[in-house]
């Protein structure tokens, strides 16, 4: 297990921020929980106020369920270019699926995706990243308050 601190975090969000820039996205939806806190600080460093959540459900701690879940709706109706975060492409099995979900929902719209890290296995490859994920990774959000 590999802890992720802050400093660590706004280091890798600054070079993100950097790649996707050019991509210029209208809007930014946030893979709830742990595209949260990337998406609201890419959000402040592109200076996009419109930022949805869209919230899924694929792991019980660190044990991976048979399926994934998808709750809530994005309104990206008059949107053309949309930003997906997370904070891990692991198995891809998530941005796979809510990228289906949103494509289906919104054909007019041009998606790519952003995540702090990625597994070389994952189905999905992010469009825009900054590590490889060699092991689980222990991002400060989820110890630094508990």
């Amino acid at each position: 297990m590999i802890y992720y601190s802050y400093e660590n975090f706004r280091d890798d969000t600054r070079k993100l921020i950097g790649e996707v820039s050019g991509f210029e996205p209208e809007v930014i939806v946030a893979v709830a929980r742990g595209g949260l806190t990337l998406a609201h600080a890419m959000a402040e460093g592109l200076g996009i106020r419109a930022v949805e959540s869209i919230r899924t459900e694929l792991y019980d701690n660190d044990v991976k369920r048979e399926g994934i879940c998808i709750f809530g709706e994005c309104d990206l109706l008059n949107k053309k270019r949309v930003l997906v975060v997370d904070d891990i492409a692991d198995s891809g099995d998530t941005l796979e699926a809510i990228m289906q979900k949103l494509q289906n929902d919104n054909p007019q719209a041009e998606f790519k995706t952003a995540t702090l890290f990625y597994k070389k296995t994952s189905i999905h490859q992010p469009d825009f990243t900054v590590n490889e994920a060699p092991d689980w990774i222990d991002f400060f959000w989820e110890r630094d308050f508990k």
